[in-house]
């Protein structure tokens, strides 16, 4: 007789754990120097908006460093998109340390619900038992790991795309192309997302979800331009300086082409922009060819590793929609194999790699060994999509 928990007691064990897991997670961040962490550049940019400042105004920016005790001050202005500040409006209203911890808690909790949406979208139980063992596995995974220490904003564009993908579902077009142009929040990575996206909404004439794209973008525009009339100038050139400083450190292909180079230019640039364009070629093929075979979830577990590799600015933390092809992997292989032994295998050498990632990262201040997540989640895709169904083993009648 096969033993099972009611309902509402096995939900309020899986919540229980879920929050166990977080507050241990939180507290190995207790003596992190929040004034000094990439964090405070979001809590910032959101204080000087309720104090009716203007996080592009150098002087202003820079005195804000000053009263909160910033003593690392890598750029002039907020180095990122300047509509962007609107939405860390909610970390200013706290203190920078109790926001930080807040921050940590609400983007484990939106891993936490990302992975449980995406697996109840299975109808087999064995899917949705993953959940747990698989947001444990998340956690030391090294983009959540170092979103969460860094408090960077990683869980933001794998929110747009997760809420895109249950749109597209809904036939809300519009509506999803308009999420994912928020995408475009993070520069690099959102662009490199969209002329992907772009191809896949073309092979399939989604033409409300491509004019959802055109409005989000514009919006953006207008949002930032209602705060500064400069802002595209400002952040441009706010931008042109972080990549100057932070050349060939990445696991990106211009990364690697500027190691090719020995970092002479044009060289670099020119091999980089190649290698860049026949990923997204390849990528672009993929997509229109299997336009009628792919769903829009496996639409995006291809764009988003190739949209990373072959972005030219882009760190280990901004891997985090990573989340999204990775459950497909341990969900779709756990129905094909029936176990989770090759998905637990999976993940216990995806985070193994993510740990060695995260100390030479700390050693050496070198990204590049965080390509190991973007080749095995794209060995784990052509694993799964590979991998034949082993048939049901039929239980032998009782005799009589």
């Amino acid at each position: 007789m096969k033993f099972s928990l009611p309902k509402p007691l096995r939900l309020a064990l899986t919540l229980a754990a879920v929050a166990l897991l977080i507050y241990v997670r939180a507290q190995i961040t207790r003596e992190m120097d929040v004034a000094n962490s990439n964090f405070s550049f979001f809590w910032l940019a959101g204080r000087m908006v309720l104090d009716g400042q203007n996080p592009y105004d150098e002087t202003q920016y820079l005195a804000g460093h000053d009263v909160n005790g910033m003593d690392w001050r890598p750029n002039n202005i907020f180095p990122y998109p300047l509509p962007l500040a609107l939405l860390c409006v909610p970390l200013g209203l706290f203190s920078m340390r109790v926001a930080y911890v807040l921050w940590q808690i609400v983007t484990l909790l939106c891993v936490a619900l990302i992975v449980c949406l995406l697996l109840n979208r299975w109808r087999e139980e064995s899917q949705r038992g993953l959940f747990l063992p698989l947001f444990f596995f998340l956690l030391v995974f090294s983009p959540t790991y170092l979103t969460t220490h860094a408090g960077t904003i990683g869980i933001l564009p794998a929110l747009f795309i997760v809420a895109a993908i249950f749109l597209l579902d809904k036939k809300q077009n519009f509506w999803a192309g308009f999420l994912l142009a928020l995408t475009l929040l993070k520069p690099p990575q959102g662009a490199t997302i969209l002329a992907l996206v772009g191809v896949w909404f073309l092979a399939r004439r989604n033409w409300k979800a491509l004019g959802g794209i055109a409005a989000g973008g514009l919006a953006l525009l207008v949002v930032g331009w209602a705060q500064d009339p400069r802002w595209v100038q400002k952040f441009l050139g706010a931008g042109a300086a972080v990549m100057d400083r932070t050349e060939g450190v990445h696991s990106n292909v211009w990364a690697f082409a500027y190691l090719a180079c020995g970092g002479a230019s044009p060289c670099w640039k020119i091999v980089g922009a190649a290698l860049s364009l026949i990923l997204l070629g390849a990528a672009a093929w993929l997509l229109w060819k299997n336009q009628a075979q792919w769903s829009d979830w496996q639409a995006f577990n291809l764009i988003i590793p190739i949209a990373f590799l072959s972005a030219v600015y882009l760190w280990m933390y901004d891997q985090l929609p990573y989340i999204i092809p990775l459950t497909w992997i341990v969900a779709t292989l756990t129905q094909k194999r029936r176990s989770v032994l090759p998905a637990f295998i999976f993940l216990i050498a995806l985070d193994a790699l993510a740990i060695v990632s995260i100390a030479q990262l700390a050693l050496t201040r070198n990204d590049m060994w965080s390509l190991s997540a973007t080749l095995l989640t794209l060995f784990g895709l052509w694993l799964a999509t590979r991998a034949k169904e082993k048939p049901a083993i039929d239980k032998a009648p009782a005799p009589a």
